[in-house]
């Protein structure tokens, strides 16, 4: 080994000591406080990036409007942060007043200056030992600030509070057994003075919540178990064979993967659930299992339940609602209305009313087979024979769904709904005759599911629906079959996407036309997001281990 190489050894185990856990940052970033108004209006400082998707509201578009159809094509490569880790990488960072938070995975916080990606502090949580791999992966997908503090839902299942300014510890707070295979990967979400967030692990056996805890100290407010028990509404959807309440509830899964959002005018915060467990096969939960697959709204500050809607009553297909419900104003025929829209894992993209939950309606992106329409109370009718058997039922979407968690994109200046997709995904379904037992420590599932039908022309796209009609306007098809990379719009009509094999583009966001791709070699793994330092419009991607951020030449 050569003396040089061993200086840089030592370079490196010296800045992988700095700071610890919570220990002796590098220097202090130069932030002012965040207080919650500024996240209510973060659409007026377009310049930031505060929240997981932007706004409050999940939308995913920013006012920026410097890099323009007319030159995406001078875009290049700016700055590269590299990842320690070779965990899998799914963060969007953050960035307030120059300075950007991310996260390598599964739980080290660092503070950038955006403009050059340079390190101004590092924050080190190491999960407890004993953690084991959760579902689906050693990652989070972001972190959260309010006031002076930055907030981490740790794998261990851990909330973490850290200086802002310092990257020093202020609170951590255990709100979960991670030896039951409870975990934490989702970007918490701040609604004043409480920050929320929800647990992963449901292939495992976990019982699912959403909770809020106080952002000063760290105390639990309220929780919402997203599987009822007895004397809670719903328990009866959890039945036996017999028809007679069991105890399904304790490992009925519907975890939380992804991030909410809050609506101001009604005090709403809206979440989306996990699959119920077991996953494929639910002999032994007779019923529709709520509140698995489902978008719940509870009341944001005492986590009351206010109204629900269910995408795949008794899914027995792993159809999380692993997506971002983003709200929105829009006209349903000739009538302005506050809505809540998703693109479902089923393959349906949904408008509801989001003060009430009422649906107004459904309409496949996607290939699917599994139903036949809806009911007047937007209930969806299975198809005949569509569900797990023996033999193996033929099902589209497959078990990969239509979409997955990877974040859309609503533009307010198109008035269209963006969705990465999966086109002609199908799988087969079988079902054993023994129903899965739990046993601690182990999974929790049925037989997965097998390939589905290989004569399909399977690829992923990025499409534009209309929600005032639930109509596609456009398709871009990607050059990869899949994707897991999320979609950001701006007022520009700009869209920024990816694929799993590395293909990044803009596109125009009006007609889907494509202005400029590069090749980033591993998959792009997250959201795009953008933010202005110094009058320069950049954007950043999480791609592989790599976090590659773009502006204009």
């Amino acid at each position: 080994m050569t003396a040089r190489l061993l200086v840089l050894l030592a370079m490196s185990a010296s800045l992988w000591a700095q700071g610890g856990r919570g220990g002796a940052p590098s220097r202090e970033a130069p932030v002012k406080p965040v207080p919650f108004d500024r996240l209510l209006k973060a659409n007026q400082e377009p310049q930031n990036w505060m929240t997981y998707s932007g706004n409050l509201s999940g939308q995913r578009h920013s006012a920026l409007t410097q890099i323009s159809p007319a030159n995406a094509q001078d875009l290049v490569l700016k700055w590269v942060f590299q990842s320690k880790s070779l965990d899998k990488h799914e963060v969007t960072p953050l960035v307030v007043d120059g300075v950007m938070y991310t996260v390598q995975s599964p739980n080290d916080v660092f503070a950038l200056d955006a403009a050059t990606g340079k390190t101004i502090w590092q924050y080190f949580h190491k999960p407890a030992e004993g953690t084991r791999n959760p579902c689906c992966g050693n990652l989070t997908r972001g972190v959260a600030i309010v006031g002076d503090k930055i907030f981490l839902a740790a794998l261990d299942a851990k909330m973490i509070a850290i200086d802002a300014k310092t990257g020093k510890e202020v609170w951590n707070t255990q709100i979960a057994d991670y030896k039951q295979q409870y975990a934490m990967t989702v970007a918490p979400l701040v609604v004043k003075d409480k920050v929320i967030s929800g647990v992963a692990g449901g292939e495992h056996g976990v019982r699912g919540f959403v909770a809020a805890y106080d952002v000063n100290t760290g105390k639990e407010a309220w929780r919402f178990n997203t599987v009822p028990g007895p004397g809670e509404a719903g328990y009866e959807t959890w039945m036996g064979k017999d028809g007679k309440p069991n105890d399904s509830y304790l490992h009925g899964g519907a975890p939380i993967w992804i991030t909410g959002t809050y609506d101001p005018e009604t005090n709403l915060t809206l979440w989306t659930t996990g699959n119920a467990g077991p996953d494929y096969n639910g002999d032994n939960r007779i019923g529709d299992n709520l509140y698995s697959s489902s978008v719940i709204a509870l009341d944001a500050d005492t986590g009351k339940l206010k109204w629900h809607y269910q995408f795949s009553p008794h899914d027995e297909f792993d159809w999380d609602a692993t997506q971002v419900p983003v709200l929105a104003d829009t006209t349903i025929k000739g009538v302005s209305r506050k809505t809540m829209m998703l693109a479902n894992r089923n393959g349906v993209f949904y408008v509801l009313d989001r003060k009430t939950g009422e649906f107004l309606s459904g309409n496949s992106f996607t290939k699917t087979n599994w139903y036949t329409g809806f009911d007047e109370k937007g209930r969806p009718m299975r198809a005949p024979g569509i569900l797990p058997t023996a033999q193996g039922t033929l099902v589209y979407p497959g078990n990969q769904g239509g979409t997955n968690w990877y974040n859309p994109s609503f533009s307010p200046t198109t008035g269209l709904f963006y969705i990465p997709a999966w086109e002609n995904s199908s799988s087969t379904y079988k079902k054993g005759e023994e129903v899965p037992e739990f046993h601690d420590q182990q999974s929790f599932i049925g037989i997965g599911p097998g390939r589905g039908n290989t004569g399909d022309d399977v690829f992923s796209s990025i499409i534009a629906m209309d929600p005032s009609t639930n109509q596609r306007k456009w398709t871009f098809r990607l050059s990869a079959p899949s994707t897991e990379g999320g979609v950001l719009t701006t007022a520009s009509n700009v869209l920024f996407a990816g694929g799993r094999d590395g293909q990044f583009v803009a596109l125009n966001a009006a007609d889907g036309k494509l202005l400029w791709e590069t090749n980033l070699g591993p998959s792009v793994s997250a959201g795009p997001m953008t933010y202005m330092v110094n009058g320069k419009q950049y954007i950043s991607v999480q791609c592989g281990t790599g976090l590659y951020t773009f502006a204009l030449r």
